[in-house]
């Protein structure tokens, strides 16, 4: 684990790495780092972090491992099977999962990144009736370049243990200060009609609302979770409704909105870590958004991205303690070059 420096850059100082991708950080750590900004996670941030234990109470954050009964994008159904040890009395479990068919850390060598320049027209701008509409021109699309954080490549993964999730269990987990941003519930009490099961865009603005409304502050390292209230919309489908959802066109979700102002907002908070009860975190499809925030925050930042999290006995806690923030311990699956692990996370307050 790399000591952080003295102060972080700003989003407008990015890309570090000038030969690099759009708003990249590569460096900020040292030369090949495979932390990113689990470097954040010192241990004094962590000492800092533990004055959040108060009650000794402990809330699951994962989702069932079934959960969601047909995964989404196209992944793998959960198996399970008991197997018994005949003539003995001895049990043993047997587990065939995709790491990401429920509850989710994308490691970094999940997204990659590519070379992306963005230039606005607006000479001449075309009408819509009152529109006007922007043209992005792109010089090499995102995965085109193959290109993972740190500037690894699609080679290195394959010839070597690089970037995998491992690494982030042997430097300690994902352990520190979490902080809920309970958007479900605010959206409610300012009459926003959101559906979860839908694509729904959560803007910056509303997330910066939310914030000084609650009087929320930030720290370096903190680990975001954002509830949509998705989960909960889920366990309420039929059987029915449940096999239809990964099926729909375009697989068409709740997130956080992929933009340059969703970007900026992340970055600039300095997390270590973010994490929803959306299936993908953003908003799908993302392949046509105006940033897609997989490849900036896993391939440009090397931050963990967390899927499925089950929130809702949080977001309980937090109500009934007045509280918005918590102690936080996740420690993935230790698996050499790993691409992706249920969290096996608790919160605690």
């Amino acid at each position: 684990m790399a000591p952080p420096p003295a102060s972080l850059p700003s989003f407008d100082e990015l890309p570090l790495d000038k030969n690099g991708p759009f708003a990249n950080a590569w460096g900020l750590f040292g030369e090949r780092d495979q932390l990113g900004m689990l470097n954040l996670l010192t241990p004094e941030t962590v000492k800092a972090a533990a004055t959040e234990i108060k009650e000794g109470v402990r809330v699951s954050l994962d989702w069932h491992l079934s959960k969601p009964v047909h995964p989404f994008f196209g992944r793998q159904v959960f198996y399970h099977h008991m197997h018994t040890k005949f003539p003995r009395t001895v049990n043993d479990d047997i587990l065939l999962f995709n790491t990401q068919c429920s509850t989710q850390w994308d490691g970094f060598r999940h997204f990659g990144r590519g070379f992306t320049t963005f230039t606005f027209s607006l000479s001449p701008p075309r009408s819509l009736g009152n529109v006007v509409q922007l043209t992005v021109f792109t010089r090499k699309g995102y995965q085109d370049a193959k290109q993972f954080y740190s500037g690894f490549t699609q080679s290195d993964l394959e010839d070597t243990d690089a970037l995998g999730i491992n690494v982030w269990v042997e430097n300690g987990g994902i352990v520190g200060r979490g902080v809920l941003l309970d958007y479900a519930a605010w959206a409610t009490r300012h009459s926003i009609p959101v559906n979860p099961i839908s694509r729904y865009s959560i803007p910056a603005s509303h997330l910066r609302r939310l914030v000084d409304e609650e009087n929320i502050t930030f720290r370096p390292g903190d680990i975001l979770f954002i509830r949509s209230g998705f989960t909960a919309a889920y366990e309420a489908l039929t059987v029915e409704q449940e096999k239809n959802l990964p099926q729909r066109k375009e697989s068409t979700l709740i997130g956080v909105q992929s933009n340059f102002e969703m970007a900026r907002w992340l970055w600039e908070n300095h997390f270590a870590a973010v994490a929803g009860d959306m299936p993908g975190f953003e908003q799908a499809p993302l392949w046509e958004a105006e940033v897609q925030l997989h490849q900036v925050i896993l391939g440009g930042w090397g931050m963990p991205i967390g899927e499925l999290f089950d929130l809702e006995e949080l977001a309980r806690e937090c109500k009934r303690l007045g509280r918005n923030t918590f102690f936080v311990s996740s420690v993935p699956l230790k698996v050499i070059g790993g691409v992706a692990s249920p969290p096996n996370a608790i919160a605690i307050f």
